[in-house]
């Protein structure tokens, strides 16, 4: 019997591709884009981390969610502080969630407030993957846009609460394979995270339109 944590890694591999070799994320990651298009992916962040974070506090005494509510892997302040530095004292005057943004925090806040195992789908995909190609993109922003290391403008990548990311990633996964609930239940949360990857190639296909290469 394969675990429940190698079962939803494997079910999600194609939509995690996806995802990373989006033409935004591709042409971002390879210096490419300006500080802007990093800037307004770091925005649309801020709205998926709203929903996923606002909704923590009431699912922390909660069977199936409450083990992975960690007060250390909170990004939302974190996320606050980088678009105070990229965009200015103001930045929330200016804050505005694309159409696909909006409707990936929908879920993750219906989620948060209906469904527990769909809410850890969300939280899986969101704070492991972080945890791993997130870092590719701090190392990446901080050579493309010359941001200190872990400084200002990359904190969001940056676990300070975290002194080894490989065994929280380990003892993570270990909750996984020992939550409480049944075999169909998993079948719909590895659907959840299928769907949440999707949701999240749609955010990249849509700053993509927004900052198009010129050809």
């Amino acid at each position: 019997m394969n675990s429940f944590s190698a079962l939803i890694r494997t079910a999600s591999h194609e939509q995690h591709t996806e995802a990373e070799t989006s033409a935004f994320m591709t042409d971002l990651l390879g210096g490419r884009l300006g500080v802007a298009a990093y800037a307004r992916y770091t925005e649309q962040l801020w709205f998926v981390y709203e929903a996923l974070e606002s909704g923590a506090g009431r699912l922390a005494a909660d069977p199936v969610a409450g083990p992975f509510i960690r007060p250390e892997l909170l990004r939302l302040p974190a996320l606050e502080r980088d678009l105070a530095h990229l965009r200015g004292a103001g930045w929330r005057a200016g804050l505005s969630a694309l159409p696909a943004t909006r409707a990936y925090a929908d879920r993750v806040r219906a989620c948060a407030e209906r469904w527990p195992g769909g809410y850890v789908a969300h939280h899986y995909t969101r704070y492991l993957g972080d945890l791993s190609g997130g870092q590719i993109i701090r190392d990446r922003a901080e050579r493309t846009w010359g941001f200190a290391r872990k400084g200002d403008g990359v904190r969001f990548y940056v676990f300070e609460g975290l002194s080894n990311p490989a065994a929280f990633k380990r003892s993570y996964r270990e909750l996984l394979d020992a939550i409480a609930v049944d075999d169909l239940e998993k079948q719909r949360m590895v659907a959840e995270c299928k769907r949440a990857f999707a949701l999240n190639t749609a955010v990249f296909r849509a700053l993509g339109e927004e900052f198009p290469l010129s050809a």
